[in-house]
């Protein structure tokens, strides 16, 4: 290159952004440049504007090089915004302060990440067939129900393990939680893949998009992993715990350790780091809801980052933005349920004898009730939605039926019940 074209370049002083997008090459060759620049000039100069950004991790790609990271403007406004929304208080839906109503939106929650996860990775089971089997308790009957129920469960003991450090045999252990019994070779539940024949491919024409790491290799991936999840804030750089997080969850998805069930396991182990970082939100919100909608943009950030010198940013910038519509999304649900909540209160304010004869399980069923009409309602679902004993959820229920706010039925050797389709009537008729 003459110093003649350095200097045009450095006159059209093009910045790491193009119009506030931080733009790969394959994105940016279909855009005009700059007059006076062609479009590698261009590129060079957004390149050189992106080196004093970035910072190198201690992580590798399969050739030993360092990836990168950088935090350009999209990145910093993504973060403030999730700090105010994920570790703060919810200010605005009051309810979710009771201990009643937080853990049946913690349920809510688990069961949608459980099942979207297990979706993205190839489950074939509807949503409502999937939360019924979560709901009664019942076994799961395939594969595709055996991947929810597996990442129910594993999302559960995520919360348990929050406080502890993250270690190549907890890792393993999540694996086996997310894949037992749903993969060809129960051998590789919980144990590092034993051959290199698992590339990641071209849904559509069958290309190979990624070769992981060579399979020798893992277990000390693995512990550059956990020793990088464990880092403190005196470690060098800084890294920001979100953007930590969501390392961890490429880094996982780059390697591919395992068999079978790599994405299940990288979004839970970023479950994990969020919950340990104070990011008290997280249980509440589902990412693979958001990612399942757009998966082709969720491989694009990872081809985005390889392709480019193992630049992260780019998985940066398409996590912090799916984190943000997952956290948007969980606010927009419990607006709803305040306002579903909000109409019942109201209708039973009409009877304030009434009113005073339902404790919140009872309201919130009814509130379910009034919009489901005809939902069938047993105790077991009752019982682990609101997290209490058996004779509670009976006495729950029973209490409900006698005032006759809804039906019983006798299904086998166990009661079932059932709201009627006039429920409404009946709550003004009671007031009455």
């Amino acid at each position: 290159m003459r110093p003649g074209d350095i200097r045009k370049i450095m006159e059209c002083q093009p910045g790491p952004l193009v119009r506030d997008t931080y733009l790969h090459w394959d994105e940016l060759r279909h855009r005009t440049p700059p007059e006076g620049l062609t479009h590698e000039e261009w590129w060079l100069g957004i390149k050189w504007a992106r080196h004093a950004l970035l910072k190198e991790l201690p992580l590798r790609d399969k050739a030993g090089r360092p990836f990168l990271f950088g935090s350009p403007d999209p990145v910093l406004i993504d973060l403030h915004h999730i700090d105010q929304k994920a570790a703060g208080e919810i200010r605005s839906v009051t309810e979710m302060a009771t201990t009643a109503s937080r853990d049946r939106y913690l349920l809510k929650s688990v069961i949608e990440e459980a099942i979207t996860s297990s979706q993205l990775e190839g489950a074939s089971t509807t949503r409502k067939v999937a939360a019924e089997m979560l709901h009664s308790g019942r076994p799961p009957r395939d594969r595709s129900e055996q991947m929810i129920l597996n990442n129910f469960l594993a999302m559960r003991a995520i919360q348990e393990i929050r406080g502890k450090a993250l270690t190549p045999a907890r890792v393993l252990e999540i694996h086996r939680m997310v894949s037992l019994h749903t993969l060809d070779d129960p051998r590789d539940v919980g144990r590092l893949r034993q051959s290199n024949d698992i590339p990641v491919v071209n849904n559509d024409d069958g290309s190979i998009l990624h070769q992981p790491p060579d399979y020798p290799e893992l277990p000390e991936r693995l512990e550059r992993i956990c020793a990088f999840a464990n880092a403190g804030e005196d470690e060098r750089p800084f890294v920001h715990p979100v953007i930590r997080a969501i390392l961890l969850h490429f880094m996982i998805g780059y390697d591919h350790p395992f068999a079978d069930g790599n994405g299940r396991t990288a979004r839970a182990v970023f479950y994990w780091s969020l919950l340990r970082s104070g990011y008290w939100l997280a249980e509440f919100i589902s990412i693979s809801h958001i990612l399942r909608k757009a998966p082709a943009q969720y491989g694009r950030a990872y081809l985005f980052t390889e392709s480019d010198a193992g630049d992260t940013t780019y998985f940066l910038i398409h996590q912090l933005a799916t984190l943000r519509k997952a956290i948007h999304s969980l606010h927009a649900y419990l607006a709803r349920k305040a306002n579903d909540q909000n109409r019942t209160e109201r209708l039973l304010a009409e009877s304030p004898s009434l009113r005073s004869q339902l404790n919140s399980r009872q309201k919130a069923l009814m509130t379910h009730a009034l919009k489901h009409p005809g939902t069938p309602y047993r105790i077991e679902d009752h019982q682990r939605t609101h997290t209490v004993v058996y004779q509670t959820a009976r006495t729950d229920l029973l209490t409900l039926a006698r005032l006759g706010l809804l039906e019983q039925r006798k299904e086998g050797r166990a009661f079932v019940f059932f709201a009627p389709a006039d429920l409404a009537a009946r709550i003004s008729k009671l007031r009455q």
